[in-house]
């Protein structure tokens, strides 16, 4: 088993404990966090012992989970990269460019698997349409939240659009080109919502908008590519597929869910599919990854570089808002 270590127990540090606590392959040595409310609490409720020395803890642990403040993220990395531990980080995946940069190269110096917290990688809806063929050249993006004072202190960007850069990135298989990004500060110091769009060296487009401050919850992703057309809702945790078949197509689906379509080219078919959808704890899930990963010597799911990627675009996204901003302020 391998021995791991938690690293926060705040809202979302104690929902890893749990799930640390759920996979096998990990043997939960202990946790850290500074606040004596969250750890009295966590230790109580979960009887896992709390460490008071941060260095002896990374010591004796194999793999070490970062579920902190942002701006900690990458101390706490360092510490742990030096002693040849393991990561799994919570995203973003750290508070800097220029410290997440430096973490991949101390990372790969040093042998290490790094994962980064991008849950909705493990989300049932985009696991359902994990055998299908990829190919987006538009994609849209609405992620809509309540307002919730809690992650206020940091940009809409880094609070809830990362997520679907982070998924727009991994479905593309192409280089950014341009970006374009607007946002306004509502109620809080840091936009509040914000839209983005970018353009790929092979031609797709993504248009990303994530708001904090909006009256429903929204998490879907529409990708549209040559005769399909795929709707994910992370929320409901559902997927719908549209494809367009030819008459002579071998792989035309023989069910009820056909509707014939008369074209310029002939008669095509348009097919609806729902996929099953399994439920999954996605957080369980992308600990136990990480594990087997460290143990098969695997690449991880969602690895530090694509952590990266993700954070670079959106800081990118960050200083273009800043930017118009100014100029609006200087007109």
């Amino acid at each position: 088993m391998l021995k791991i270590a938690l690293l926060g127990v705040g809202h979302l540090g104690k929902i890893h404990l749990k799930c640390i606590q759920m996979v096998e392959q990990y043997d939960l040595i202990g946790f850290y966090d500074p606040d004596d409310r969250n750890a009295q609490k966590a230790e109580s409720e979960h009887g896992v012992r709390r460490w008071t020395d941060l260095d002896a803890l990374i010591e004796a642990a194999d793999v070490i989970d970062i579920v902190t403040p942002t701006i900690t993220h990458f101390d706490l990395a360092v510490k742990a990269i030096s002693r040849g531990k393991h990561l799994f980080i919570e995203k973003p995946l750290t508070h800097t460019l220029s410290e997440a940069e430096e973490l991949m190269q101390r990372s790969k110096a040093a042998g290490v698997k790094v994962q980064v917290g991008h849950v909705e990688r493990f989300n049932p809806a985009l696991l359902s349409i994990g055998g299908m063929p990829m190919r987006p050249m538009f994609i849209e993006a609405h992620r809509l939240a309540t307002f919730n004072p809690r992650g206020t202190d940091v940009s809409v960007v880094l609070d809830l659009m990362i997520h679907d850069l982070d998924l727009v990135l991994s479905l593309v298989k192409s280089e950014v080109r341009f970006v374009s990004a607007s946002g306004v500060a509502v109620v809080s110091n840091t936009p509040d919502i914000s839209n983005a769009r970018l353009e790929f060296e092979n031609g797709c487009v993504a248009n990303l908008t994530a708001s904090r401050i909006s009256m429903k919850q929204m998490r879907k992703l529409r990708l549209f590519q040559k005769d399909a057309y795929i709707s994910l809702d992370f929320l409901d945790k559902q997927a719908q597929i549209i494809r367009l078949y030819d008459q002579a197509d071998p792989e035309l689906p023989q069910d009820a869910n056909l509707l014939e379509l008369h074209t310029e080219d002939g008669v095509k078919f348009v097919h609806l599919h729902m996929p099953e959808t399994e439920a999954v704890n996605a957080i369980k899930m992308e600990l136990e990854t990480l594990a087997e990963c460290i143990i098969e010597d695997r690449r991880p799911v969602v690895s530090i570089d694509d952590g990266y990627r993700a954070l670079r675009i959106a800081h990118q996204i960050i200083d273009l808002i800043a930017e118009r901003e100014q100029n609006a302020s200087i007109d």
